[in-house]
């Protein structure tokens, strides 16, 4: 009778071993994927540039322009009340980011 009880127990324990839902831990790394731009005024864009946001983007005022080590630009335009971000290489190339 011993034996049946302690049978019994022990699939009992191991039943409720099995039922215990798993913990799952997930690990959140931060990813730097944009590169460092400053702020520069209108007079350090190259004409190419420039020409090229004229010329893609007629009717268009620049509010902000930014540069990056690489120098690539940042440059946010605005057609009233509409903003857009453009992203352009030194040669006047848009970049799509």
């Amino acid at each position: 009778m011993k034996k049946l009880i302690l049978s019994a127990a022990i699939i009992l324990g191991g039943l409720s071993v099995q039922a215990a839902a798993p913990v799952i831990t997930a690990s959140v790394l931060p990813v730097n994927i944009q590169d460092e731009y400053t702020e520069v005024t209108a007079d350090a864009i190259p004409a190419a540039v420039k020409s090229t946001v004229e010329k893609s983007f007629p009717n268009t005022k620049l509010e902000k322009a930014y540069k990056n080590q690489k120098n690539e630009y940042k440059l946010e335009i605005s057609n009233g009340d509409k903003k857009y971000t453009i992203f352009t290489d030194a040669s006047g190339n848009i970049i799509k980011k």
